[in-house]
């Protein structure tokens, strides 16, 4: 079944698909291997290995007691030449268990499709995969599958928007995987006691639409959500908002709200781990912007660096004003090619001056363009002009914290300010200095 919805409010962008024809290719395995202990939000795992000690590809490299935390896998056979923080994604110093990949790649004995017959085992072999929220939050996916006691989502969202500029890797796998995508859906659906599940996808993938309505025609609790074109359609809570009517509060999670969201290749690979038993050690990458020679989707093993996978697109053909890690819009920019591919990277974006320079502010002219185009509803101007005047006090006013960070208003500002940046700025000033509720006196 098909069903059409009206977007929230939102902005109009150039959609840049120039690489949704692109089947996806296999980059080579490369000379180091570079594993980040913390690819995910939660708990950093601890290296379970030493310099000097041989690894096997699926072999669990890092882990933690923690709850909020996923293994991580080595994702090629060798030897580890070192364990030592690295300056990663973000900026930030992370323990990093460096591989020299063998020419084998030799697989760990005894990988096999796990044993799932309820849904503590279903949940159990979720964290083994090593799965975490692969279109880019990195949430942890046995945590999100397992709302907390008293908590029953009747609704399972899959996120098939992609609604950023130029990344096509979801796409890719709808158009490459549908049969194993819908597979997922009813695993998921099977183990938590979910009733129904809603695919949300913009109308400007059809052939991908029609193959997943295809797939999922003789299961009646599958249903396509058809949404318009239009960023932020992808964003968590737009989507569970856009497709139900229903709010997450602030400070809640989708279960609040009776709602599991996957990403769509998320739950491709869940089903493909509970078919093979196979973790996850590579991703799909969009690769594209205006100085990659060749442009694509390619398949990568996870702590390849980013120089690698350019030269499996031919290399770039000039130097970059910016590198993303991710999209246009909520991209990260990365100090160096060197940092390597993790998780939940599903684009590489090489920009040149036009589309990654940083334009000069000039006085907001209150044209409230920002506020019209916020997904949340909120004043960003109004937050801006607080952190620019450091009136702190103001800010529980305008609830900074419902901010996604989509990058909207400062798409739209005709005066070029920095919105998404004074906005992060005011989200850590809250957290570090939490208003205290009034103590009401008798």
């Amino acid at each position: 079944m098909i069903r059409r919805f009206k977007p929230v409010p939102g902005i109009h962008l150039a959609d840049r698909k120039g690489t949704e024809g692109c089947r996806t290719e296999t980059v080579p395995i490369p000379g180091q291997i570079l594993i980040p202990m913390v690819q995910h939000i939660g708990a950093a795992c601890v290296p379970t290995v030493k310099k000097g000690d041989a690894v096997l590809a699926g072999q669990v490299i890092g882990d933690s007691d923690a709850y909020v935390c996923a293994p991580i896998h080595a994702s090629v056979s060798g030897v580890v030449t070192a364990v030592e923080s690295m300056l990663c994604f973000g900026n930030r110093q992370v323990q990093t268990v460096i591989i020299r990949p063998d020419a084998d790649q030799r697989l760990l004995p005894g990988l096999s499709p796990p044993v799932v017959d309820s849904r503590e085992s279903f949940l159990k072999a979720v964290r083994a995969s090593g799965l975490t929220g692969l279109g880019g939050a990195g949430f942890p996916a046995h945590v999100k599958l397992n709302p907390p006691k008293g908590v029953q989502p009747d609704l399972l969202v899959i996120n098939a928007a992609e609604c950023e500029p130029f990344i096509t890797s979801d796409y890719r796998e709808c158009m490459e995987h549908p049969a194993r995508i819908v597979a997922g859906i009813q695993s998921v659906l099977k183990w938590t006691g979910v009733d129904k599940a809603i695919i949300g996808i913009e109308d400007n993938k059809p052939e991908a639409i029609a193959l997943l309505r295809e797939h999922a025609r003789d299961d009646d609790r599958i249903t396509l959500g058809v949404l318009k074109s239009q960023y932020p359609q992808g964003a968590e809570r737009v989507l569970i908002h856009t497709l139900t009517g229903r709010r997450v509060k602030t400070g809640k999670l989708p279960a609040d709200a009776g709602c599991l969201v996957m990403n769509v290749t998320s739950v491709s690979f869940l089903q493909s781990y509970l078919d093979t038993g196979m973790p996850l050690m590579k991703k799909r990458v969009t690769v594209d912007g205006p100085f990659v020679k060749k442009p694509g989707n390619m398949e990568v093993f996870i702590g390849t660096p980013l120089s690698d996978v350019f030269a499996a697109c031919g290399g770039l053909t000039g130097q970059p004003e910016k590198i993303l890690m991710g999209g246009p819009m909520m991209g990260v920019s990365m100090h160096s090619a060197d940092v390597p591919v993790i998780k939940n990277t599903n684009a590489l974006l090489v920009l040149d001056r036009q589309l990654g320079g940083m334009p000069a502010e000039s006085a907001c002219i209150r044209c409230g363009r920002c506020a019209r185009g916020c997904p949340m509803g909120l004043q960003p101007l109004d937050i801006n002009r607080a952190v620019v005047n450091r009136a702190w006090e103001e800010l529980p006013s305008y609830q900074a914290m419902d901010c996604i960070e989509c990058g909207s208003c400062s798409y739209v500002c005709p005066a070029n300010r920095y919105l998404v940046q004074s906005i992060r700025l005011a989200k850590d000033h809250i957290r570090r200095h939490p208003v205290k509720a009034e103590v009401k006196k008798a």
